[in-house]
């Protein structure tokens, strides 16, 4: 059998994953730098709390393999319904290979389903087997991971000798500070001839895997000189360099936990040309909670190009709420929902003006903070809601990538799309904001897109007197001469910033759905931008959301069940090949 995708699952290189789709199942096939027993599971959160495990090994030249799950205080059982099904084991003197199915949704309350969303896998391994002295503990043999099993990154084999040029920071001294933008001009270096990039890895500096969150590069103004490449500044700063502002075009995006991209062989992202990006903007964000000083960090992007033309050029828009203030989220909710409004009046303008026949979306990331929950990407037709056009109900911070679409998706003039992200605000005790730290929170998605139009941002903002309204807010202070600005009356605001206003406010929980109710009815200000730090006309007009139906709903989850599955046994080959040390040097490297 062939094993598409694979992950090394830990630091020393002893735990291989490999799996692949089969139907309506899902083959695996574990590695393992042991001749003890292995452990693999499916986990919510990442623990061992509530997880989905398969514990599997060969002892005395039996193979054995046995699905249990965890309940909320980790104790292990096995399940009555046993879903994983071993096709082969083998053990040498290094290593065990187990490789095993499962279908995505069985019928058992135990498993957990496999969907499209991120899944945390949790492993584990040992080195003595289950059977030699009951339930072994794996110690610090264990860890977890994030992937996508069903989408996973696209692996396309490229020539070892195109061309290709990083562009990386040089020595940034990053400030013992929570968060830190850090913003540097490139010039590409391919110039009056086109070429099309097919793969964007990053280079992200050797243990500053935590540190490095996120990397957006931005398409500047043609007009700039060499004159703005001598430094970086931090972004976002008072005195940043006027020709950072010029750079407002999103053409990638790369976030925690996420590989290197590949584009589809009939799509590019151009350069070497008059319209493409001559000067670029890389944005990175730091993220450092601890504090920590004397961070150096030397870590940037790797774009590989060719000289063979490919159909189409590739376009970027970002999608979703636009980073403010007037997104928040009260304290103290298991669940808050946001919604930005990539608005039909914006598509309408925008594809009317430059490709009526619609844009192909390929690829899309979907983008919050530490709050974040779930986030889906919905896909409207003249009001007829569609299939989502992307979506993760596990969102997890430190895994964000893009997803490849099974199928692209067309959109047309008279389509919207909206941007719903969930959160929880439990643990927090005070308002969280739209910004730009970690614990600040964001709701974007970044769809990847061809053929390329001019149309950068398109985007939604609600309305913040309308949310102040809600706490009791009268009045403001005008002309509005600060930010965020001060509020007039009643007296228990007065003189109080609206951020202030909102934190004095006492949220309960159903103070806190009332609020999530009225925001996702505001009207929005629409954000819809194109290059050059140009608009189309429809931007800052006011527009109602859509109606829709709240929540979305899922699509039913067809699943089979154990028995089902065992009246097919009998065509499944079992074989077990206990390879003493004699026979080694008939077998290949397993990792």
């Amino acid at each position: 059998r062939s094993y598409p995708h694979s992950a090394v699952l830990d630091g020393a290189a002893a735990y291989r994953l490999r799996w692949g789709r089969r139907g309506s199942a899902l083959a695996f096939r574990l590695e393992v730098r042991t001749r003890g027993y292995v452990g693999f599971g499916l986990s919510a959160s990442g623990g061992m709390a509530s997880a989905d495990i398969v514990v599997g090994g060969v002892e005395r030249g039996q193979p054995y393999l046995q699905d249990y799950f965890t309940d909320e205080n980790r104790v292990l059982k096995k399940d009555p319904q046993q879903d994983y099904h071993l096709e082969y084991a083998m053990e040498n003197s290094t290593h065990t290979i187990l490789a095993f199915s499962r279908e995505l949704h069985t019928c058992d309350t135990n498993d957990k389903s496999i969907t499209e969303s991120t899944v945390r896998v949790i492993w584990a391994y040992h080195h003595k087997d289950m059977g030699e002295a009951g339930q072994n503990y794996h110690g610090s043999n264990r860890g977890t991971k994030s992937l996508r099993l069903l989408n996973p990154e696209k692996e396309e084999v490229l020539s070892a000798s195109l061309p290709y040029f990083d562009l990386t920071n040089k020595d940034v001294p990053v400030p013992d500070k929570d968060t830190t933008y850090w913003c540097q001009m490139f010039k590409i270096p391919v110039q009056h001839e086109k070429h099309h990039v097919t793969k964007i890895e990053p280079l992200i500096q050797k243990g500053h895997e935590n540190l490095v969150h996120h990397i957006l590069l931005y398409q500047c103004s043609s007009n700039l000189n060499n004159s703005v490449l001598d430094y970086g500044h931090e972004c976002y700063h008072p005195n940043m360099p006027d020709s950072f502002l010029t750079c407002e075009t999103v053409i990638f995006a790369w976030a925690i936990g996420g590989e290197g991209f590949t584009y589809p062989p009939h799509v590019g992202l151009s350069i070497g040309t008059a319209a493409d990006p001559q000067f670029v903007l890389m944005e990175v964000h730091y993220d450092n909670p601890s504090y920590t000083e004397g961070l150096i960090d030397n870590s940037g992007l790797r774009l590989i190009y060719t000289p063979v033309i490919r159909k189409y050029d590739a376009g970027v828009i970002e999608a979703g709420l636009w980073v403010s203030l007037f997104h928040n989220i009260p304290p103290g909710m298991p669940e808050f929902v946001s919604e930005g409004h990539c608005t039909l009046e914006c598509l309408e303008e925008a594809l009317g003006a430059e490709r009526p026949a619609g844009i192909h979306v390929f690829a899309v990331l979907l983008h919050a903070h530490l709050a974040g929950r779930a986030i889906r990407m919905r896909h409207f037709h003249n009001g007829e809601e569609q299939e989502l056009l992307a979506y993760d109900d596990e969102f997890d911070f430190n895994f964000q990538e893009f997803q490849y679409l099974k199928e692209e998706r067309t959109i047309l003039p008279g389509d919207n799309l909206i941007t719903e992200c969930h959160y929880s605000t439990v643990d927090r005790s005070r308002m969280t904001w739209g910004g730009l730290s970690t614990r600040n929170e964001m709701c974007l998605s970044y769809l990847l897109y061809y053929p390329r139009i001019n149309l950068t941002r398109c985007a939604s903002i609600p309305d913040i007197m309308e949310q102040l309204q809600f706490i009791g807010v009268k009045e403001i202070y005008r002309p509005v001469r600060t930010w965020p600005f001060i509020i007039k009356s009643p007296k228990q605001y007065k003189n109080l910033s609206f951020m202030d206003a909102m934190n004095k406010f006492k949220w309960s929980r159903s103070e806190g759905l009332s609020y999530n109710e009225l925001v996702l009815k505001l009207p929005v200000n629409v954000r819809c931008s194109k290059t050059d730090n140009a608009e189309w006309s429809i931007q800052g007009m006011t527009a109602l959301p859509p109606e829709i139906e709240r929540p979305y709903k899922t699509e039913p989850v067809i699943c089979s069940s154990s028995s089902c599955l065992r009246c097919s046994l009998f065509l499944t080959l079992l074989f077990v090949v206990h390879v003493t040390a004699s026979t080694i040097g008939n077998i290949g490297p397993f990792v």
